[in-house]
């Protein structure tokens, strides 16, 4: 790949990431919704979005900048579910959890791990 290639690789996944995330936090502005169910509104979105057939492009196009946001979460999901369910109802239920079981497994490691390291403590304001 060309630096220019690399470049426009980086730009393209910044602009939609942040395009997602500007979207996030107007949502924020704008209503009540906590924290919580706008995380469940964006993964809902992304597997909505898969099974219209229109996250899979954007991902082709925008790489990261689609699929690190939790949008991309309710992709991977919805992907994995997708393909398991040309092999029947159980893999449909079992290929979601397949294809997202590698990214849920690094977060409790990494987790565990970090809890090892650090102190939490209750903060003071």
């Amino acid at each position: 790949m060309q630096a220019t290639e690399i470049l426009f690789a980086f730009l393209k996944a910044f602009a939609v990431g942040g395009l997602i995330c500007t979207i996030a936090q107007v949502i924020i502005n704008l209503t009540d919704l906590t924290s919580g169910k706008i995380l469940v509104l964006f993964m809902l979105a992304g597997i909505v979005l898969t099974a219209l057939g229109i996250y899979q492009p954007l991902v082709e196009w925008a790489g990261a900048g689609a699929t690190v946001p939790i949008s991309g979460f309710g992709y991977l999901l919805a992907n994995g579910a997708m393909k398991g369910a040309q092999e029947g109802l159980f893999e449909a239920l079992t290929g979601a959890l397949a294809a997202a079981s590698a990214g849920v497994s690094a977060a409790v490691v990494f987790s565990f791990l970090a809890s090892l390291v650090f102190r939490s403590h209750t903060k003071h304001n």
